[in-house]
């Protein structure tokens, strides 16, 4: 059986794999995080203290388009105790532009009440369409909870119908999909031990849960199944993931495998598209006559 060769990603993908871009602010509260970005220039925050016991956070990194302002989003869920009927959420908002923390509530725009949600997957939050994405369940289903990082509006966006019945699911995150949003699910092959099975679900019409379209494929070097493996796609469509202490990319199309060469990977689930911004950590941004 022929091996996945190894090679370099290519300097022509236009995913910007950025030096120590975010490190740490999306994996441990409270300990302090580090922003970097190419102009080496950082800022250390410290975000609010939790006063509860959490369950599930998670955490996103969003440009603000209209203002040329950087945002930070805390989604965290409180654990339930025997005896709570109530389960409470928590949102915590930092500004680059006043350097301050701040708490919104979280009202979600839905046809239906959803009700309180309970759980927040641990995956880092999808920056996509000035927006910042996360699976949230309650105690009923599953959702998209989208956060419109300009108007500060929470609304829900549903998944695709029975895209978490698959027999043997065991990991599920949202990408990027050439341009489209996208979950992508991991079960294991019923019929084959060795490979695991690919379900990539793609939004074709941003918002309208019509357009989900499914595709299927098997994969032989499958992710593990913590949100750790969970890596971004390239912008050509190939699926990066981590298997064991390998980085892998997947070409759906062509069930293409091959081992990255790349040692320490772990930095790569925090990577985001390249957008043009002179917004600096000193507050002496360039005015928006002098940008390119």
């Amino acid at each position: 059986m022929s091996q996945p060769r190894k090679k370099p990603i290519s300097n022509s993908s236009k995913l910007l794999l950025l030096d120590d871009v975010v490190f740490d602010i999306l994996t441990r509260v409270p300990v302090k995080s580090l922003i970097r970005f190419s102009v080496k220039k950082y800022k250390i925050l410290v975000p609010p203290r939790l006063n509860h016991p959490i369950g599930s956070i998670t955490f996103g990194l969003a440009y603000h388009s209209q203002n040329n302002d950087f945002k930070i989003l805390r989604l965290a869920c409180y654990k339930r105790f025997r005896g709570e009927t109530e389960l409470a959420a928590e949102t915590d908002i930092y500004t680059l532009s006043n350097d301050s923390w701040r708490k919104v509530v979280i009202s979600v725009e839905s046809k239906a009440d959803i009700g309180a949600i309970a759980l927040i997957y641990k995956s880092p939050c999808l920056f996509f369409n000035g927006a910042l994405h996360s699976i949230a369940c309650t105690m009923d289903r599953s959702f998209i909870l989208c956060f419109d990082v300009n108007d500060e509006r929470f609304r829900e966006i549903m998944l695709p119908r029975n895209c978490f019945d698959e027999v043997g699911r065991y990991l599920e995150y949202l990408v990027v999909f050439k341009g489209s949003l996208a979950l992508i699910v991991f079960s294991k092959d019923i019929l084959n031990d060795l490979t695991s099975m690919c379900h990539i679900w793609v939004m074709r019409d941003y918002g309208v849960v019509e357009s989900w379209t499914k595709k299927s494929v098997p994969v032989k070097s499958a992710p593990n199944g913590d949100y750790s493996c969970a890596r971004p796609c390239t912008d050509n469509g190939e699926l990066l993931f981590r298997n064991r202490a390998r980085l892998i990319s997947f070409e759906p199309e062509t069930l293409n495998e091959n081992f990255l060469a790349i040692e320490d990977f772990n930095w790569l689930g925090y990577t985001a598209n390249s957008i043009n911004s002179l917004v600096l950590f000193d507050g002496v941004n360039v005015p928006s006559e002098h940008r390119d």
